[in-house]
């Protein structure tokens, strides 16, 4: 017989959040992070956190039998709530095949692994990659804005299936934010035709990107090919990734100079 799964999952991290209400183990789940986009059909659970810090007492208060975490900036979150005792799962899935494994795992955790590898094969589908392009535009995407950083493994990635080439593909064996800044001379030299930004937690201004020292003179800027991805689309890595990576698609393709 299974020993029973976690009964009150506090979710620290969106993504995690969002994936356990998709494979029905919503019940499950005691308090979520602020940034996690309830679904409307979903019973409202406390918000407990935001992305680098939280509310230790509530979450205690909820008394939960699991902690699911993610990422190098929730380390010490992570340590402190092991500190007092409670079970933690701390994730940093970075690449699509880390994500789609640890989305498994989620699924293992809460025994719903039948409701999971559904999913998780519509999740492949859709991420397919492309036919390729003729000629794939250069594209930066910026994660964040001050300082600017770009490459993350998962974005570079989807970048490419979308059939476009990541200005800043190396950077993406590094994990952490701080090893992907970049500076605005490095995004000029590569003179991007196409900027996608999504800022973690505010919205995107086209026009302050545009009015950078040098930018004027960028093929993306001249072109007004800069548009913003909904940061619960793309910067959260779990099943929402499908709609940032479809949108990626239609603007690509919308790229004149792509057939």
């Amino acid at each position: 017989m299974n020993p029973r799964p976690p009964q009150r999952i506090v979710c620290l991290s969106a993504e995690a959040a969002d994936w356990l209400w998709r494979i029905g183990a919503w019940k499950q789940v005691a308090g979520v992070t602020a940034f996690f986009k309830q679904p409307p059909r979903a019973p409202s659970k406390p918000r407990v956190s935001g992305f680098s810090s939280a509310n230790l007492a509530q979450i205690t208060r909820l008394n939960p039998d699991l902690i699911i975490t993610f990422s190098d900036v929730q380390a010490q979150l992570a340590a402190e709530l092991i500190r007092r005792g409670f079970q933690v799962v701390a994730t940093n899935q970075r690449t699509l095949a880390e994500i789609e494994s640890t989305l498994a795992m989620l699924a293992r955790v809460v025994q719903r692994e039948r409701q999971g590898e559904k999913l998780l094969k519509e999740f492949r589908k859709r991420l397919a990659p492309k036919k390729s392009l003729m000629r794939r535009p250069r594209v930066y995407f910026e994660e964040w804005n001050e300082p600017l950083i770009s490459g993350i493994a998962w974005v570079s990635e989807l970048i490419e299936r979308a059939g476009g080439d990541d200005i800043f593909a190396k950077l993406r064996s590094q994990r952490a934010a701080a090893a992907r800044v970049v500076s605005q001379e490095q995004v000029g030299h590569a003179n991007p035709e196409i900027i996608l930004a999504s800022w973690c937690g505010k919205p995107v201004q086209a026009e302050q990107i545009a009015a950078r020292p040098g930018w004027s003179k960028l093929t993306a800027v001249q072109e007004r090919y800069i548009y913003e991805s909904p940061s619960d689309d793309i910067l959260q890595p779990g099943f929402r990734l499908v709609h940032g990576y479809e949108q990626m698609k239609k603007l690509l393709t919308l790229f004149p100079r792509c057939p």
